[in-house]
């Protein structure tokens, strides 16, 4: 039987303060690995993204080899998305919150975000756009809050985890078509996202409120490029 040493064993999140980072070393590892997220999606400054992000997991190997363990997973993940583009096509999903679902319309379309999506000129091109939204909707949530967030959540307090995953969430979702002023819907959407697995414990729950912020993103996207159909925002620029 494994024996974890009680310095290396995760802490109970009651015992844990929500801002907690340990020592500074540990939260400067995971910044770096969170940081290069903006480089290598936001910005798109490869190879010099990769940079941050192995520095980051070298000095979490050094300061405790389970963070480094970790980070190096959180790391591997990012690592691959990179290795594909991102920008928006049919296959691309979006995300935003449930509080904000009104101004959705007014953002995509007032923005002018949704044309960093594919036009969407018939039926084959909008069923293909429904199974994408939902399928990398899912997928989301699997790696950045199931994934990301819960691996952070080992070793930080609650929002320190949860800023972290933002970072890494955001900057994946401004390569996938999010830009213009969309990290002011992204940004708390990813930061309500992690609060409520943490709260809820449920894949479930945060996947089926992820997917019903999908159907309205589909659904504003269509009526962007085709204002006949779903004509029924009232908040869509005129």
């Amino acid at each position: 039987m494994r024996v974890t040493s009680p310095a290396l064993a995760p802490v109970p999140d009651a015992a844990r303060p929500p801002w907690a980072v340990g020592s500074p070393l540990r939260l400067l590892a995971a910044v770096l690995v969170s940081g290069s997220a903006v480089l290598l999606f936001a910005v798109h400054v490869r190879p010099l993204g990769y940079v941050p992000l192995v520095l980051g997991v070298a000095l979490g190997l050094a300061v405790d080899r389970r963070l480094g363990r970790d980070l190096a997973l959180v790391g591997t993940g990012m690592a691959i998305i990179s290795t594909i583009s991102l920008e928006a096509d049919l296959s691309d999903a979006g995300m935003v919150r449930f509080a904000v679902v009104l101004s959705l319309p007014f953002y995509f379309i007032g923005s002018g975000a949704y044309l960093n999506w594919p036009e969407i000129t018939g039926g084959q091109e909008i069923a293909r756009l429904f199974v994408g939204v939902n399928a990398v909707g899912i997928w989301d949530e699997l790696f950045f809050v199931c994934v990301v967030f819960a691996l952070y959540r080992e070793h930080f307090g609650l929002w320190t985890a949860n800023l972290l995953q933002a970072a890494v969430f955001v900057s994946f979702l401004w390569e996938l078509g999010y830009r213009e002023w969309g990290p002011l819907l992204t940004v708390p959407f990813a930061l309500v996202q992690g609060w409520i697995f943490s709260w809820s414990k449920s894949l479930t729950y945060v996947v089926a409120v992820h997917l019903l912020f999908d159907v309205v993103v589909f659904a504003v996207l269509v009526h962007a490029h085709h204002p006949e159909l779903f004509d029924v925002f009232v908040t869509a620029p005129r």
